[in-house]
């Protein structure tokens, strides 16, 4: 992926990933919109980064992902690159879900239905461009899922494999298909304060850039990328592993 001179969209770039992966792209000579659902997080990135410009957007409804796709191919013609990256993180004890439906639901329309639709929207705008790409963000644990946040992995994965055959739909295109897949990055995901022994991210979004100038189509970190070619074998070890030492620290969970 050429990660100069674009015109890119990031959704869920208030912060986090996100926000780490815009201000990268501004440097790199750029110009970047972000969306996000809430207004007083993207004033922080703006006042943060003056350049950037911003847009509230809650993926999960179609009407405002609508809205974003007309607004940004209106304002921003020129847009070529779209950045999937919005996403939440839910622990769930399926034994006692005791949430309403929608709670549930709001995973998947963040996770799965947001850059699903969102990419198909864009496609036709995206192909009249000179070279575009879409940027997917998944994660280590669609490969090898997290027992404590089974919906979360679940959508991972399932981004995993429509990028996958999104890649193939489209390889007679301008656009490049790119998966970036995040261990655990010390961000908010989930709630404050529960990745913070996760990857810093600015090492992770480091990481990751210099995946990007090697016009690598799968980047990873920290042996994310590697879990790609695991055996079955290694891949459930390290489900048990992760979940044992989950419930240790967590051990009121499954209760």
């Amino acid at each position: 992926m050429n990660i100069t001179g674009n015109t890119i969209l990031i959704t869920g770039g208030a912060s986090g990933i996100g926000l780490a992966f815009a201000e990268r792209f501004l440097k790199e000579g750029n110009k970047v919109i972000v969306a996000g659902r809430r207004e007083e997080k993207l004033a922080e990135a703006k006042e943060k980064y003056p350049e950037l410009h911003t847009k509230v957007c809650d993926v999960s409804k179609e009407d405002e992902r609508i809205a974003l796709f007309e607004w940004a191919s209106s304002e921003f013609p020129d847009l070529n690159v779209l950045v999937n990256n919005a996403g939440i993180q839910q622990r769930v004890n399926l034994q006692n879900a005791d949430h309403d439906w929608s709670y549930y639901q709001k995973e998947m329309a963040i996770n799965i239905e947001g850059p699903i639709h969102l990419s198909m929207l864009f496609i036709p705008h995206l192909k009249k461009q000179k070279r575009a790409a879409i940027m997917n963000i998944t994660s280590g644990l669609a490969i090898q899922p997290g027992v404590w946040v089974p919906i979360y992995s679940a959508t991972k994965a399932a981004m995993h494999s429509f990028t996958l055959t999104l890649r193939y739909q489209l390889e007679d295109t301008n656009i490049e298909v790119v998966e970036i897949l995040p261990p655990a990055v010390n961000t908010d995901l989930g709630g404050v304060g529960l990745h913070t022994f996760g990857a810093p991210v600015d090492d992770f979004a480091d990481t990751i850039f210099e995946g990007l100038k090697k016009e690598k189509v799968e980047v990873g970190y920290g042996g994310t990328e590697e879990r790609l070619s695991a055996p079955r074998e290694e891949i459930e070890q390290g489900i048990l592993a992760a979940w044992q030492n989950f419930l240790k620290s967590n051990p009121e969970f499954m209760k």
